[in-house]
């Protein structure tokens, strides 16, 4: 499903609203109160619509001007994967290469992007709650979940990675300050996103997997209680048995098909894109290529040494479709452009690679398998509890391993942290990982130790609040600390 046709309506919210140089920032759509843009059923399914279109986010090859367009989740594999130790830039040049020296300061332009993407979903979803009773009323219990769920999921990002955030949950004036600008704490967030979530859980089907649905809400608030600063683990744990006895999504035979037969029975809910489409493309596939470069970038999200040893131990037939080796580089493969061939050398990238179609894949069942096992294993350092390991061996049998002869007799959190790192490696999930599982600091201290990232250190794990939006609130917002 393809979402160009619904954007008008907030687009035009933004020229209403805007001024100068303040396209990126929250305000204008917080402001949209005009009536005329919400009078019946369609038009707030097409402000639910235009929700998704602010995660999905404008391809740099549309419009090249970082600072001034929100590219949604585009930018999500800058400030997770490169700060972990999965991935790199090419050269160490522009504000790209400071994520993965941890050199990110309150002016870098994706960093900022990100955020501002974050809070246009939230501004959007509030925008959409604002006008919910001239829908339908068959539809408005589903609307409210589906733009909940979508508050939610900007939410999670950014608290995990900016820490306390301002929390608003409704419409309000540019002038507002008090209300746009104050800092929430880490578990006010959570609450709400908690909060969001259990109402799209027992108001939304399994109709969709690239828009909300009851499984994938589930899904993504199991991930809540295991990431907020109390973990409640029994709850994630019946959220996932709650999928896995559904069953309504299983693992592809295949670990190619995942990712290129979308929407497939592993799905449970990715952001779509669409091939050689200008409006509805991609543009980090493209960036992800250095031995040939296709983007506009030297090469980023580039293989760490360190990620290709334990794929050498652990990746069994995963490897071949995670990443691929030439003599200059090892590139990221499970989002090759339409029409890629690396298998001679040197690769080719198809007829449009800047334009590129890939999903980005938010939530799959092998990473609930995963999480039910971890979930299980309730903070400790191992288990040897059937069901955990039986979750755990799913994944691992269907990567080429032995169901009986590698079955191990305890399940240690250092497995189930590695079998997370292979299976999901670049699909933005290590980094998050690392700080769930508690092991943040420990191991991106060492890695950085290892490659001389000397300006690491514990506070970096929190990325800076935008200067840009702590001057626009004239100091009200504050900043992290070490920033």
């Amino acid at each position: 499903m393809k979402y160009s046709k619904y954007i008008l309506f907030t687009l035009l919210g933004v020229l209403l609203y805007s001024c100068d140089d303040e396209f990126l920032n929250p305000l204008p759509d917080s402001a949209i109160v005009v009536d005329a843009f919400f009078e019946s059923d369609d038009d707030v399914l097409a402000g639910i619509i235009g929700i998704y279109d602010a995660i999905q986010g404008v391809n740099v090859n549309t419009e090249s001007n970082t600072t001034r367009f929100n590219r949604g989740i585009q930018f999500e594999f800058m400030v997770t994967e490169m700060r972990s130790d999965n991935t790199r830039t090419a050269t160490l040049e522009g504000s790209r290469a400071d994520f993965h020296r941890y050199r990110v300061d309150a002016n870098n332009v994706q960093s900022e992007d990100f955020y501002q993407s974050m809070y246009e979903i939230i501004f959007r979803a509030n925008n959409v709650l604002n006008f919910i009773d001239v829908a339908d009323a068959g539809n408005q219990a589903a609307y409210t979940a589906e733009a909940k769920f979508l508050r939610a999921f900007a939410y999670f990002k950014l608290v995990r990675l900016y820490g306390a955030v301002p929390l608003v949950t409704e419409v309000v004036a540019p002038t507002e300050n008090e209300k746009l600008f104050t800092r929430a704490s880490e578990e006010q967030v959570y609450q709400q996103i908690i909060t969001d979530l259990q109402e799209a859980v027992n108001n939304l089907d399994n109709s969709f997997k690239s828009r909300a649905s009851k499984a994938a809400a589930q899904g993504i608030l199991a991930k809540v209680y295991l990431s907020q600063p109390s973990p409640d683990y029994p709850a994630a744990q019946q959220l996932c048995e709650a999928i896995i006895n559904g069953g309504e999504f299983s693992l592809e035979d295949n670990f190619h098909d995942v990712f290129y037969d979308e929407l497939n029975n592993e799905i449970l809910f990715a952001i779509q894109y669409e091939f050689g489409n200008v409006q509805e493309s991609q543009g980090f596939s493209a960036e992800f290529t250095a031995t040939v470069r296709q983007g506009r970038q030297d090469g980023l999200n580039i293989v760490n040494s360190n990620l290709v040893e334990d794929f050498i131990k652990i990746g069994g037939n995963r490897t071949e479709v995670s990443y691929v080796t030439f003599p200059t580089f090892t590139e990221v493969t499970k989002y090759l452009p339409e029409g890629s061939d690396v298998s001679v050398f040197p690769p080719t990238y198809g007829q449009s690679p800047g334009n590129a179609g890939n999903d980005v894949i938010v939530l799959r069942y092998a990473d609930v398998l995963l999480m039910h096992a971890e979930a299980i294993m309730a903070g400790g350092t191992q288990t040897s509890d059937g069901s955990a390991i039986e979750s755990f061996m799913k994944v691992k049998a269907r990567a080429g391993f032995d169901p009986v002869d590698d079955r191990p007799s305890s399940l240690t959190k250092d497995a189930l942290l590695a079998e997370r790192r292979v299976e999901l490696a670049f699909e933005n999930q290590r980094f998050y990982d690392l700080l769930r599982f508690g092991v943040a600091d420990a191991v991106l201290s060492a890695h950085a130790a290892d490659n001389g990232y000397t300006d690491y250190n514990a506070r970096k794990l929190l990325l800076p609040i935008p200067a840009r939006e702590i001057n626009l609130s004239g100091g009200l917002l504050t900043q992290n600390p070490g920033y």
